[in-house]
C-alpha cells in the first residue's frame, strides 16, 4: 500500500499516540521522517527515536515525551501538503506561538527549525508546525 502523504501520516500517528497516552509509536522510516525526529528530539518535543531493521522494511520508532502526564507536543500540524505546498522567504518564516513553538522548514540546506533557517537567511518549504 503506498500512501500519497507519508510525513501527513508520521505527524497523525504522533498525534494519536499521544491523545492515547502511548510510550512509543512505530512507523515506517525513511530518511526525511527521521531528519524531522532529530529536530524533534533536539527541541525537547520527544525523549529519542531509533531506526530498526530487524524486518525487511525498516521502521522508525519514537519515544513519546509527557510532562505531569500531559503530553509536550500539543499541536503538531501539517502545513504543506502535497495538494498545495507552502513556501516561505527567510523574511517571512511565521513565527510560531510567539517563538514559543517552532515551524520545521525544508531548505536548500536541509531540513531546518525556522529559528535556524532566519539565521542562515534562507527560505523553503513549510512542513509542519509544533507547540
Amino acid at each position: 500500500m503506498s500512501l500519497s502523504d507519508p510525513i501527513g501520516d508520521m505527524l497523525v500517528r504522533i498525534k494519536n499516540a499521544q491523545a492515547r497516552n502511548y510510550k512509543k509509536v512505530e512507523l515506517p522510516s525513511s530518511n526525511f521522517k527521521v531528519k524531522i525526529a532529530g529536530i524533534l528530539k533536539n527541541e525537547g518535543f520527544i525523549k529519542d527515536f531509533k531506526i530498526s531493521e530487524e524486518t525487511k522494511k525498516p521502521l522508525l520508532a519514537i519515544d513519546l515525551k509527557y510532562y505531569s502526564g500531559s503530553p509536550v507536543i500539543s499541536t503538531i500540524e501539517r502545513i504543506s501538503k502535497p495538494g498545495r505546498r507552502i513556501f516561505s522567504s527567510a523574511g517571512s518564516l511565521p513565527k510560531i506561538n510567539n517563538g514559543l513553538g517552532i515551524a520545521i522548514i525544508s531548505t536548500p540546506k536541509g531540513v531546518m527549525t525556522d529559528i535556524d533557517a532566519r539565521k542562515q537567511k534562507v527560505g523553503g518549504e513549510i512542513i509542519c508546525k509544533v507547540f
